[in-house]
């Protein structure tokens, strides 16, 4: 486990460093990134490789169609294409606790855990790179009115379709892996976590306002330039706060259907 710990750590910050070179990582998003990977290296060499294939499959869909999806959703999202430790931790936190929970008490509950949760992060971030591409407006899942692109609780055809494929991705991952738990059970993980993101993210998510371009939004800051103010939502609930939930919804329906 010591060696395996060492060449995780080695390992990981090779990766981190690679990933903030190429600008899909900030320098917090690198730190949580090595600490994430160092972890679930340390829990067994299965773990570092599904979330290599998840985050790998994540950078790779972030720089399809970069250009187009950045001026798409510029208005609306907070963040930019570098992902800060908050978004590292949203999507792979429970994956790393479920990994120290494998370490400090084997059983075959943290690989469902970390399959369900790793699973709902994946459904999650394959639904909104790719659907961000799809032509015309999302609608609300909420009120089935369009919506902004990148609007949270937005969703189409094509991402619906993208995210049932993460979650079908991660699944079959995990079956290659042999892991303990049913790829049913971590892809049914998956599709909830993701309904559960969208569900939250029409709802409770908060949201800002433009006064001067009378927009929706969640920058603090509006693409204009112009301060914006709380208009809905729970306040500090942001789309990193969202994902954490996603993630772990898909932990817990993967842990019962196991």
């Amino acid at each position: 486990m010591l060696a395996r710990a060492g060449i995780g750590a080695v390992f990981s910050v090779f990766f981190a460093l690679a990933a903030r070179r190429a600008r899909t990582l900030s320098t917090g998003g690198a730190i949580a990134a090595a600490v994430v990977g160092t972890i679930s290296l340390t829990a067994g060499w299965s773990w570092g490789a599904l979330l290599l294939t998840m985050f790998a499959s994540a950078s790779a869909l972030s720089g399809l169609g970069e250009r187009k999806k950045a001026e798409r959703v510029a208005p609306v999202v907070e963040k930019g294409a570098e992902r800060d430790a908050g978004q590292v931790l949203a999507n792979g936190g429970v994956y790393a606790m479920a990994a120290f929970g494998s370490l400090l008490a084997p059983s075959p509950i943290w690989y469902a855990i970390g399959a369900g949760a790793l699973a709902a992060s994946a459904a999650d971030t394959w639904a909104t790179e790719v659907g961000t591409l799809a032509e015309g407006d999302p609608i609300s899942i909420i009120s089935g009115r369009r919506v902004a692109p990148g609007t949270s609780g937005g969703i189409s055809a094509l991402g619906t379709a993208a995210g049932v494929g993460g979650a079908l991705f991660i699944g079959a991952a995990a079956a290659l892996a042999r892991w303990p738990v049913p790829f049913a059970a971590v892809a049914l993980g998956g599709g909830t976590g993701a309904l559960a993101d969208s569900l939250l993210g029409g709802t409770v998510q908060a949201r800002r306002w433009c006064e001067l371009c009378a927009m929706s939004t969640e920058r603090l800051v509006h693409s204009c330039g112009a301060p914006t103010r709380h208009a809905s939502g729970l306040v500090g609930f942001d789309n990193d706060a969202v994902n954490a939930v996603c993630s772990g919804v898909g932990a817990l329906i993967a842990l019962l259907l196991s």
